[in-house]
């Protein structure tokens, strides 16, 4: 296990009941390092949405208890928000909640000259996954997609 596996594991491990207490689901928690600068983030949910009170909320407790832990060495920033209408699909739990929604598809490479697609998420396994683009099967190996994201219909 890799040190920004390691610590999003022991994060989520002390949000889940600070999650619990505030009455919203954990979406995801993720350590990156984007310039300079470490980010802690948690993406809390709730059907319905979270309020920028859940955040606050959550926030606190967590950052309370991340600091009795302390076991990130390096300074970080801690975000604490909604992972937001046009959320990315980063795991399988992710994925089954998407199942028949409209997504959007980026990949690494393109596949006839073009990489992105959009359609109906309508299956995946551990290899693959499935939309339906304008009623069209169209199947990708996971391993070719950089980001999939909820689509945003205005």
């Amino acid at each position: 296990m890799s040190r920004r596996e390691d610590y999003e594991k022991r994060t989520e491990g002390l949000l889940a009941p600070i999650a619990e207490k505030n009455g919203v689901s954990i979406y995801d928690v993720e350590y990156v390092k984007e310039g300079s600068d470490y980010y802690l983030r948690a993406y809390i949910d709730r059907e319905g949405g979270v309020t920028i009170n859940d955040c606050e909320n959550v926030s606190r407790a967590l950052s309370d208890a991340l600091d009795r832990e302390d076991f990130i060495p390096d300074a970080y920033i801690l975000e604490v928000s909604s992972p937001g209408l046009g959320r990315t699909l980063k795991k399988d739990k992710h994925l089954q909640l998407a199942l028949g929604q409209e997504v959007e598809i980026k990949l690494f490479k393109p596949i006839e000259k073009c990489r992105e697609f959009s359609g109906t998420l309508e299956s995946f396994d551990a290899q693959t996954l499935m939309i339906l683009e304008n009623g069209t099967p169209r199947s990708f190996e996971r391993q070719d997609i950089a980001l999939i994201r909820l689509a945003l219909d205005f």
